[in-house]
């Protein structure tokens, strides 16, 4: 079966961090860009951060900038979010997905995305 898992979510209060993680079952992410979205309650889902099929490129939402981290380790077939300086404006579901992109930028735009996750939620709160 293919499919992606995502893990890592909680409770964690203002100023903390997680590392939320998005592992590939069934196929591997070495062939794709990976990008990291997020629901939060009675809102849109919208694009934080996505990682270029090698890594050397990565795009992050004004919101999240200087805040959160992508990586990939395809060795894992295994993409990450480190998540630090939490506010409770992050408090979301948050869901990984892969893009058919060679070369490029992966950019945030949902509708090129595909194979998403179920989500995990991360909830920042005193």
């Amino acid at each position: 079966q293919l499919q992606l898992v995502e893990s890592g979510g909680g409770l964690v209060q203002p100023g903390g961090f997680l590392r939320l993680s998005c592992a590939a079952s069934g196929f591997s992410l070495d062939y794709y860009a990976i990008g990291w979205f997020r629901q939060a309650p009675g809102k849109e889902r919208e694009g934080v951060s996505c990682i270029s099929r090698s890594g050397s490129s990565t795009d992050y939402a004004d919101s999240v900038k200087g805040r959160f981290t992508i990586s990939r380790d395809n060795a894992k077939n295994t993409v990450y979010l480190q998540m630090n300086s939490l506010k409770p404006e992050d408090t979301a579901v948050y869901y990984c997905a892969v893009r058919r992109l060679l070369f490029g930028r992966c950019g945030l735009s949902s509708s090129q995305f595909e194979r998403w996750g179920q989500g995990t939620l991360v909830t920042v709160s005193e």
